[in-house]
């Protein structure tokens, strides 16, 4: 490897080797070469003829095969010094593996017939391969919040102290944006439609002249295309580009991947403070992240800082789409060959993270259930008094009593540092006739978690499980993680 020069952190520390594939210069050109294939394998049975003898043979098809995989890099490179023009330059050097087939590369088309319909292929490969990951996410979350669907926990609001619920019914919630995720996923990935054969201006004329103004030929180019690369359909109109709407689509889609991660991964940070969940370390693992005392949650910052990067990335496909004049500019190119490939790069290297750390998260029970009781008796004082009115009490009278308790049992918390002594308080004062063993049983946390454990396994049951099973044969993938 160069030492010399700028290494993208993408494709050398977060990005699995698929997704890198996806969006490397084989798959690339590979791609172009298909598609010549294709046009021309097309226009062959249309009958694409001159002087009564057809302009594409069945042996010119062939040789093309015989080469669609050994890009002859260097020819290309060395043409496109020459002449200033990518798509040319391997126009070129395909034809110089191809001498039979050079004259039939392809004809009557434009740069954007392999360039914008190899974009849809790639960004349609990436999404497959994102969904995949995004559904064993899920389906990791489902698991562990099965598996803890009855742990009781405190709640925030605000990160401040709040009535409590489940460590499972809280990974319900992450496991909610992300199934979000997959909807949105799904629906732009089953919308995706290749450029097809347009032209220049996108109005197929140098299809027309080539078949000597037959319309009904013309229009059955697209639709023959898109089945022999394995789409659907092709856009009904375009200009030269296929519109790059379709961008800002498909990277609002990562942002929102992203978003979901974001949000896992802050709960993570702040509960891994608590010492109340952690995420997987290694053995061999060293520095900070490693301390038993501390052990930073470097996985999930990680998982943050990334997903704030595609967030911001979302922007470019933006504008990019608003900016375009007429029926295409240039200043798309540079850009696009940034934001898009790195876009699903980071998603890529986002949500390998989020299978390590769902796949090995720990949770330490008995410091949720240290943390719960620290405050669940100021919650628990609604229960206390209307225990306290059942064995005779006056309502109005114990609830001036339990309500001055409560803040002095928060004065000594917060102001002494003392633990919180609210259920000793109650029980030395007469008003309540409760004794401290009664109260205690008062502090069951699971009578305070509501129908959480419920939620969740109506949830899993109702909306995740159909989900999982559906795509069962996309399930059991493990995180490539890089470093």
């Amino acid at each position: 490897m160069s030492t010399d020069r700028y290494v993208s952190p993408l494709s050398e520390r977060y990005a699995s080797r698929e997704m890198q594939y996806i969006f490397s210069p084989d798959m690339k050109f590979r791609t172009w070469r298909r598609l010549w294939i294709a046009l021309a394998e097309t226009e062959k049975e249309l009958g694409l003829s001159r002087n009564g003898r057809p302009v594409i043979t069945q042996d010119q098809i062939d040789e093309l095969k015989a080469h669609a995989e050994d890009i002859n890099y260097d020819v290309a490179k060395a043409r496109e010094k020459e002449v200033r023009h990518d798509v040319m330059s391997h126009v070129y050097a395909y034809g110089q593996q191809c001498p039979k087939a050079a004259g039939i590369i392809h004809l009557g088309a434009t740069s954007c017939y392999v360039g914008d319909n190899t974009d849809i292929i790639v960004m349609t490969e990436g999404l497959k391969l994102l969904k995949r990951k995004l559904l064993n996410v899920i389906a990791g979350l489902a698991g562990f919040a099965d598996a803890y669907k009855a742990q009781p926990t405190l709640a925030f609001t605000h990160f401040q102290p709040a009535q409590p619920t489940t460590v499972g019914k809280r990974a319900t919630l992450w496991l909610q944006e992300f199934y979000l995720d997959l909807e949105d996923l799904d629906y732009v990935l089953n919308g995706m439609k290749l450029l097809g054969s347009k032209g220049t201006t996108g109005t197929q004329a140098s299809f027309l002249e080539l078949f000597d103004g037959d319309q009904e030929i013309v229009d059955r180019i697209d639709p023959m295309i898109a089945e022999k690369m394995g789409f659907r359909e092709c856009f009904p109109v375009s200009g030269q580009t296929y519109s790059r709407k379709v961008d800002t689509r498909v990277a609002n889609v990562l942002a929102g991947i992203a978003a979901s991660a974001h949000k896992m991964s802050n709960d993570i940070r702040l509960l891994q403070h608590l010492k109340e969940v952690e995420e997987p370390f290694e053995k061999s693992q060293i520095g900070s992240s490693a301390m038993a005392y501390k052990r930073n949650p470097m996985r999930s910052e990680r998982i943050a800082s990334l997903s704030r990067y595609v967030m911001i990335d979302a922007l470019n496909p933006a504008i990019t789409s608003a900016t375009q004049w007429f029926e295409r500019t240039l200043d798309d190119s540079a850009n696009k060959r940034l934001s898009i490939p790195e876009g699903f790069l980071a998603v890529d290297g986002i949500l390998d993270l989020c299978l390590n750390v769902v796949d090995g998260l720990v949770v330490y029970p008995k410091v949720i259930e240290k943390h719960l009781q620290s405050e669940l008796p100021f919650m628990a004082t609604e229960n206390i008094m209307m225990d306290a009115v059942k064995m005779g009490g006056n309502r109005q009278e114990l609830h001036e009593r339990i309500r001055e308790l409560s803040m002095e049992a928060g004065r000594q918390v917060k102001v002494e540092g003392k633990e919180n002594n609210l259920l000793e308080l109650i029980a030395a004062d007469p008003a309540f006739n409760m004794n401290l063993e009664e109260l205690r049983k008062a502090m069951d946390s699971s009578r305070y978690t509501g129908r959480a454990a419920e939620q969740v396994e109506a949830f899993l049951k109702k909306v995740v499980g159909p989900v999982l099973e559906e795509n069962a044969d996309l399930l059991g993938m493990k995180a490539e993680i890089h470093v």
